[in-house]
């Protein structure tokens, strides 16, 4: 089961028919649950009949408002219809915290609490947080995953301001920060399930170290010198440093994501920088998915003495990682004007 919550207009009824269009199983059985949840709805006999069938979603998704009591209403979706997903649409207003509260006072072991995701008008990010604090702040910081909508157009001043505030409040959970029609709803559905995050690439390049540096002392154990080549770059007089490094090894990592434009000419500066050892630590691996100043994305990697700078496709969130040993992190971010 997933919650969407998102004030009014930021977009969550775009969002979720993008996701099941896009992104969800065509097999499985959804039930959306759009919900006057925590408002003096209507009273409860009006709508003794709960599962409301609509059809519009045309794509086998039974959509239903629940009114009244709430969890009850919920355990008979469940029993009538039995979805491998539901979909929860709280109304803007009422706490994030309560809708978890009231499904998990059910007690039903067929419902799974999955991701709480919140919709965030970006364009509106700092007047909600002003006007309406509690509720906006709950429904922040409870996500675990923020997607935020109507970037288009947004000087990048603001943008920045506007994640700022969210990741003050929280620093955590992933985040989607490109404009939807850039990106599929199948992209979007792998930042929800972590698969496609910040800390998962992190993870993933830290195996890819790990795996180097196994490799190459496990050549070195066996006297095959045809891999030493790639090692030549080093500084002679950080080779001794290299040859106490094990595979078991606990590597430093800098990650972030970020909303800025690059051009080729600055991303390639930058990873020539990244080879500075005395200015930025040893760094074994990076990689990155930024957004191009004319719109297109750029994907790289780096390997010492090996930067790889290609066009690629848009991604949820533009991310640097770089992993390494004795990172100066505070240069990093400086070499990429962050």
């Amino acid at each position: 089961m997933d919650i969407f919550s998102g004030f009014l207009g930021a977009g969550k009824t775009t969002l979720i028919r993008k996701l099941i269009e896009e992104a969800y199983d065509k097999d499985e059985k959804i039930v959306l649950i759009e919900n006057e949840f925590g408002e003096i709805g209507v009273d409860s006999g009006f709508l003794r009949d709960t599962g409301v069938k609509i059809n519009e979603m045309n794509s086998g998704c039974i959509c239903c408002t629940l009114v009244g009591d709430f969890g009850k209403a919920l355990n008979e979706v469940v029993e009538s219809w039995s979805p491998d997903r539901i979909l929860i649409e709280p109304s803007g207003v009422g706490k994030l915290s309560d809708v978890i509260i009231a499904v998990e006072d059910l007690h039903n072991d067929q419902i799974q609490l999955n991701g709480f995701i919140t919709v965030v008008d970006a364009k509106k990010c700092r007047v909600y947080l002003t006007n309406f604090g509690e509720f906006y702040k709950n429904q922040v910081e409870h996500a675990n995953a923020i997607i935020l909508s109507h970037v288009d157009g947004l000087s990048q001043e603001k943008l920045d301001r506007c994640i700022a505030d969210l990741r003050a409040l929280n620093p955590e959970a992933p985040m989607v920060t490109t404009s939807w029609d850039q990106i599929s709803g199948e992209a979007i559905l792998e930042v929800m399930e972590e698969k496609k995050t910040l800390s998962a690439e992190l993870d993933r390049l830290r195996e890819e170290a790990r795996e180097h540096e196994a490799e190459h002392h496990h050549h070195h154990h066996h006297g095959h010198d045809h891999h030493d080549h790639d090692h030549d770059h080093h500084d002679h007089d950080h080779d001794h440093h290299h040859d106490h490094h094990h595979a078991d090894e606990v590597f430093d990592e800098f990650g972030v994501q970020t909303t800025h434009a690059f051009t080729e000419e600055k991303i390639a500066s930058a990873l020539e920088a990244l080879g500075n050892f005395g200015e930025c630590g040893q760094v074994l691996r990076a990689k990155g998915i930024v957004q191009g100043e004319d719109g297109r994305w750029i994907h790289f990697d780096y390997v010492p003495g090996e930067p790889e700078i290609r066009e690629g496709t848009p991604e949820p969130a533009g991310m640097i990682c770089v992993i390494g040993v004795g990172l100066e992190k505070d240069r990093i971010r400086e070499i990429f004007g962050l």
